[in-house]
């Protein structure tokens, strides 16, 4: 029998990731055992963050043998995103995609000459990629 402690520390940064986007409307419905395997459920509001979730999966385990998820995406591919104190285009990157590069694409898809200047209660569309 799967140990739920166990499985639950193995896929802690996945969880973490869903997590991590409940202030974009994503939520953790249940983490319990499957048989042998632990069960992840839960809704992310784009195709982007379950891109993002899809990744920490595969960085734990890319055959993730041990986990049935059931993640389902609620909203449009791409995400919306409202800029706050403190960030830049850098910051956004990391937190939707996993890596800062991804900063220019941002700018690309809102039309920003600058990715330097955004401001604080703009409204970005963070694509798909």
């Amino acid at each position: 029998m799967a140990d739920l402690g166990q499985l639950k520390q193995k896929y802690a940064s996945v969880i973490a990731t869903i997590q991590g986007f409940a202030p974009e409307g994503a939520t953790l419905d249940d983490v319990s055992l499957d048989g042998d395997k632990l069960h992840l459920r839960g809704t992310v509001p784009s195709q982007v963050v379950a891109n993002r979730v899809w990744d920490a999966i595969k960085a734990v385990d890319p055959t993730y043998a041990d986990l049935h998820h059931e993640i389902v995406t609620s909203g449009p591919a791409d995400q919306s995103y409202t800029v706050k104190a403190g960030d830049n285009l850098s910051h956004i990157s990391k937190h939707f995609y996993g890596t800062p590069n991804n900063y220019q694409k941002i700018a690309t898809a809102n039309g920003l000459a600058n990715p330097d200047l955004i401001k604080v209660g703009q409204s970005l569309v963070i694509p798909v990629l």
